[in-house]
């Protein structure tokens, strides 16, 4: 791979984290510290920073009102008593961290801290919702007619706003009109029983991920329109949340996940990054259902563009900055269903991630101008009346259906794809999927990895590869690998020239996703065998001319000599450009205008450093 160069045309850096760090703050557009920290009542003399307490904590101020907390515990046997003899208030119990919701005086933080069964106390930030040709774009629809794939008895587990408590295109039985697939319903805001969803939200994602195109006379006909969606409702009637109520329901989902088959979690949603992903109590609750075999599908955010109408990078929101999550951007099918014209959302956010730097997202998918389900009851029927669409069914008494556009809307296309290759191969470990989901993804000219990511996702190749995988035997030929990127991005390196099996050790359960080794010390292979008619290199599996490298004889990845691996490299100039081995490619122009006034939340990104918000 060629390093950046100094050309007499224009000036090329590839970016370390001092610079990218510099660059990454003077796009975004910070609010002014002249307010001071806290409520704006006063200020305080700031104090060393306290170990125990994250970024945002240490730089509150001692003055002004309460302040909502996670608290990370050592054992949660007494945490809710050490809270309030702390002087706090407990809230519920995190056990997928071994932690506690609470709210806490500020000026009583560190006395919490300097509690020895304490482990970490972090500020329990905001997070946001993000916001019938996209079946055919992506290949759904091939898959439903070809092999008959509709995701029927796959869980999908829905962290959102709520759901309808009754949609025509959610119904069971569409001859009988019978019955609803929401098996399951959780209010981590309101704690009411009965389903609904008062901002809308929840309910259009979730019929992107399953709607059956009932009221459309099958036009609108989602992803894996037999899936089953389970409604963890976390987000409140305006798309506003807690970490903490996400973490619950992620919580939730682990715990049931058997009773549900839970085997897929949509995150349309987002918090700002203040701390690495391996602290994260947001992050880290989102590693624990990878870990239990759960894929979790996270949007990347809508902040790709800067407030002065550039591109920006450097915008990946929460959890979806974490290797573990499938990250998702957002496409735009432009309106058909040809994928030949298919570009770039401006407003998908870039890598590469706050903090830790990772190449990040992992694909995009359709996310633009996207029709699926309405709540007649919600905050979104009222405020988007003008993007309301009839249906095809007579009788009904309201619009059945809504078009909106951002990342929220992309992630689902990527879970429902998600639960086809569940169907297809129930054995498919997260880390194989996502492997997968990149491997089959498209490259568009143009776009660079950390816009685009692995390319454009393609169901239709997904899951016949996954498909493969479980039925094929030897002597079958590999699948037509025509328009596959042929690579995956483990890590921050790009991986391509060989073949993806399903023998290496990276598809583990409990192997980290660009990790060095597995958690019994095993070095990374990528694949070890191949049953079928395989021309290509077998990623890690050709004997002795295997090139091993890392930084000690236990700490290795293992990769064939012969696939052509490049760092992933993020390089800028005055033009905008980015450099990724000997490619150089300009941003792409497309204006979106024609979209912005759907979204559900402003495209602009305002954060502060003090505040511990910016969720977008």
């Amino acid at each position: 791979m060629k390093l950046s160069t100094i050309t007499s045309e224009r000036k090329k850096a590839v970016w370390g984290r001092n610079i990218l760090a510099a660059l990454l703050v003077a796009s975004f557009a910070v609010v002014s510290a002249e307010a001071g920290p806290g409520n704006g009542k006063g200020k305080s003399p700031r104090k060393p920073h306290h170990a125990k307490l994250d970024q945002a904590l240490n730089e509150e101020s001692e003055i002004g009102d309460d302040l909502d907390v996670i608290v990370e515990l050592v054992d949660d046997s007494d945490g809710a008593a050490r809270i309030t003899a702390s002087g706090g208030r407990a809230g519920k119990k995190l056990g997928i961290l071994k932690a506690r919701a609470g709210r806490m005086p500020r000026a009583l933080l560190r006395r919490l801290a300097d509690d020895p069964k304490v482990k970490r106390i972090h500020k329990d930030r905001e997070v946001r919702g993000e916001v019938a040709r996209t079946a055919a774009t992506v290949g759904a629809k091939n898959v439903h007619a070809q092999y008959g794939y509709t995701g029927a008895g796959i869980g999908v587990a829905v962290i959102d706003s709520g759901i309808t408590p009754w949609h025509d295109d959610l119904t069971a039985n569409t001859r009988t009109k019978t019955g609803q697939r929401v098996t399951k319903f959780v209010d981590f805001v309101n704690n009411r029983t009965t389903k609904y969803d008062d901002w809308g939200h929840g309910t259009h994602v979730a019929g992107i991920i399953a709607g059956n195109g009932y009221d459309s006379n099958g036009d609108r006909l989602s992803i894996a329109p037999k899936a089953n969606i389970i409604a963890l409702k976390a987000l409140d009637f305006e798309g506003k949340g807690k970490i903490s109520d996400i973490i619950a329901a992620l919580d939730w989902a682990v715990t049931n996940k058997t009773a549900y088959n839970i085997r897929v979690i949509n995150m349309s949603l987002g918090a700002g990054v203040f701390e690495s992903y391996n602290t994260d109590p947001l992050t880290l609750a989102a590693k624990r259902a990878v870990d239990a075999g759960i894929v979790v599908v996270a949007a990347a955010g809508n902040m790709g563009k800067a407030a002065d109408g550039k591109p920006q990078y450097g915008a990946i929101t929460a959890p979806g900055n974490a290797p573990w999550v499938l990250t998702v951007g957002a496409s735009s099918s432009m309106g058909t269903t040809d994928r030949r014209d298919d570009t770039m959302a401006l407003y998908s956010s870039r890598g590469p991630t706050m903090i830790d730097f990772a190449a990040k997202p992992d694909l995009v998918a359709p996310g633009s101008g996207t029709v699926s389900l309405s709540e007649k009851n919600s905050l979104f029927y009222t405020t988007k009346a003008a993007y309301l669409m009839p249906g095809k069914v007579r009788g009904l008494s309201y619009l059945p259906y809504l078009t909106l556009s951002g990342t929220s809307m992309a992630a689902p296309v990527v879970a429902g794809s998600v639960a086809l290759m569940l169907e297809a191969n129930p054995n498919l470990t997260p880390n194989l999927v996502k492997a997968i989901l990149q491997f089959t993804a498209q490259v568009y000219n143009g776009y660079d990895y950390l816009t685009q990511g692995a390319g454009f996702l393609n169901t239709l190749g997904a899951v016949r590869l996954a498909r493969y995988f479980q039925v094929g035997e030897k002597g079958d030929r590999y699948p037509n690998m025509k328009a596959w990127s042929g690579h995956i991005f483990w890590g921050n390196r790009r991986v391509s020239g060989g073949v993806l099996t399903p023998g290496g050790t990276a598809w583990l359960s409990g192997v980290q996703w660009g990790g060095t080794s597995t958690p019994t010390g095993q070095n990374i292979v990528w694949g070890e065998n191949c049953a079928g008619d395989c021309d290509n290199i077998v990623w890690g599996n050709n004997g002795d001319d295997n090139i091993v490298w890392g930084n000690s004889s236990d700490d290795n990845i293992v990769r064939g000599n012969s696939s052509l691996t490049d760092n992933i490299t993020w390089g800028s100039s005055a033009d905008d450009f980015a450099e990724y081995g000997d490619d150089t490619a300009e941003i792409e122009s497309f204006d979106p205008s024609v979209w912005e006034d759907l979204f559900e939340i402003p495209l602009m990104f305002t954060t502060s450093t003090t505040s511990g918000g910016g969720a977008q």
